[in-house]
């Protein structure tokens, strides 16, 4: 997918962050876009940010999927194609193995994890018959490695990723016009912390200062990068120099990364 110019992009999550960044980006580049949050309000906001451009509003819970199946279809009947689905809806949760609740882990799982996988699989087809198709999930810098209190953002994190990796081989191997990009951002300046869940034992304003902190990169900024990323049809695309710096480390050390994140985390997460 070399020119984006009237290509139909579908995109969750666009309410806020990321997701309202990407419309942004894809809007000037000419896209025809179908947007989609449970928040209504904020992408009411996006849709009024993306003026010159064909874009429709949905509500969608992704982690329901009959309702993901069910707006497949219905953004196919109000485009007539879909070229690009970027699959960015996602919440987080800061807690223990041990203290964290069966309702909380499902949550996290359910948007997270199934929420990529059946918005792939929902519009693969879509994308295999436009001719020029391509799928981006976000996973995060947790897909690459492990950290304390963030088993549940993990779990999904990795799944992610496992999943998306395969289906790109998948697609190569059975020649299909598909092109597929999981995308690993590091700290992001959104609201993902802010509307995060916390164990009982968490500080909540002292995580969401030490998250603020540690965001480096604004949405705009990392919806620039992942554009470019899907003109260049990178399998793996790295928003911000703190996923470049875990990706090196990982890449370096193997499973031998974990006491620097020990040590890091008993300074910020266990003091």
């Amino acid at each position: 997918m070399k020119d984006l110019n009237n290509k139909v992009a579908v995109i969750t999550g666009a309410g806020s962050g990321i997701g309202r960044a990407l419309a942004g980006v894809l809007a000037a580049k000419g896209c025809r876009l179908a947007l989609s949050d449970v928040n209504e309000a904020g992408l009411a906001e996006t849709v009024a940010d993306c003026g010159g451009t064909e874009v429709r509003a949905y509500k969608l819970d992704v982690s329901d999927r009959d309702a993901i199946y069910a707006h497949a279809e219905q953004v196919l009947a109000d485009f007539g194609a879909v070229n690009l689905v970027i699959n960015n809806a996602g919440v987080a949760l800061s807690a223990t193995v041990r203290e964290m609740t069966d309702d909380d882990f499902k949550w996290v799982m359910d948007i997270d994890f199934w929420g990529v996988a059946h918005g792939t699989r929902a519009f693969l087809p879509h994308l295999i018959a436009s001719g020029d198709g391509h799928v981006v999930n976000i996973s995060s810098v947790f897909g690459l490695i492990g950290v304390p209190k963030q088993s549940a953002y993990n779990a999904a994190k990795f799944a992610v990723r496992g999943f998306t990796e395969a289906l790109r081989q998948e697609m190569k191997l059975e020649n299909q016009p598909v092109q597929i990009s999981c995308v690993h951002p590091g700290g992001i300046r959104t609201n993902i912390a802010n509307s995060a869940r916390m164990g009982k034992s968490e500080n909540a304003v002292a995580q969401r200062k030490g998250f603020d902190k540690l965001a480096m990169t604004t949405p705009e900024k990392a919806a620039e990068i992942i554009v470019k990323g899907i003109l260049k049809n990178e399998s793996r695309i790295l928003v911000g120099p703190d996923a470049w710096g875990i990706d090196a480390i990982n890449r370096l050390l193997g499973s031998a990364y974990q006491p620097l994140v020990e040590r890091f985390s008993r300074k910020n997460l266990y003091s």
